[in-house]
């Protein structure tokens, strides 16, 4: 009985052998198995870990570049800004040295001619005190003086039109009121008597001989006299009323040819009417 129990022992065993070589261990659920399907996820769950880690990096490197475009942009809008400030501040300068140097030119020009005048005042009694400014003057004239070098220059292209008042004044002879007057009226009084001259020598001959041969001499001889007028007053208004320092004289040559014209024309024109209606 032993050796058939053996037999069927080995014989009921023999058939497990062959299927377990045919398949491997089919029925396995110990802890083997646990560990051939955790091998199993473990490729897959480090694959999908792998997959959202890909996506995290290219959002980040997204964010990245639109922080760089956003940074680049504010670098080049504040260096615009700043390159306009600068360009700015380089106009500025540059006006602000004209300024600078046109005052400097214009006073000296002012101190050249304010000396001439004080030396002339002087020739002529003024006391030297009346030649000091003030000190109410001089808080006034720095006062305007502070606004920088383009208020400096307006304040002494205005004392140049004080020292070029002052000139005219000095220079007028024995006419300081007229030479203070605008130059077309005070050179009409030099042009106007100098053309009413001649046509009054002309009226008065014709009422005292008639259409005589002495009228007819005068209306001859007057036809060139308002040249000789013109040119009578260009000389006085020069002697009268000349410029100052480097100036030229405002002799207003149309208004006086115009003055030394007209008076002319109207008497002959009536004097050769009235000669021929006698």
């Amino acid at each position: 009985m032993t050796r058939g129990g053996a037999r069927t022992t080995a014989g009921q065993s023999a058939p497990g052998r062959q299927r377990s070589g045919a398949d491997p261990t089919p029925e396995r659920t110990g802890p083997a198995g646990q560990a051939d399907t955790a091998g199993q996820a473990g490729p897959a769950g480090q694959a999908g870990t792998g997959g959202q880690a890909g996506t995290g990096g290219q959002a980040g490197t997204s964010g990245d570049a639109d922080a760089v475009a956003a940074a680049w942009t504010e670098y080049l809008a504040a260096a615009r800004q700043l390159d306009g400030v600068r360009r700015d501040a380089a106009t500025a300068a540059g006006e602000q040295a004209r300024s600078v140097q046109a005052a400097r030119e214009e006073l000296t020009a002012v101190r050249t001619r304010l000396a001439s005048q004080e030396a002339r005042l002087r020739e002529r009694g003024v006391p030297p005190i009346s030649l000091v400014p003030t000190p109410p003057e001089l808080t006034e004239a720095a006062r305007t003086m502070a606004g920088g070098p383009a208020a400096v220059l307006a304040a002494l292209r205005a004392a140049r039109g004080r020292v070029d008042a002052a000139d005219a004044t000095l220079s007028a002879r024995g006419l300081p009121r007229l030479a203070a007057w605008p130059p077309h009226l005070r050179n009409l009084l030099v042009y106007g008597p100098l053309a009413l001259l001649v046509p009054a020598i002309q009226v008065a001959l014709f009422v005292a001989t008639g259409t005589g041969a002495a009228s007819v001499a005068a209306l001859v001889c007057g036809l060139p006299m308002p040249a000789v007028a013109f040119a009578a007053g260009w000389i006085g208004v020069g002697r009268l009323f000349p410029p100052p320092e480097g100036g030229r004289v405002a002799r207003t040559a149309r208004l006086g040819a115009l003055v030394c014209l007209v008076p002319a024309v109207l008497v002959s024109a009536g004097l050769l009417l009235a000669m021929l209606a006698g």
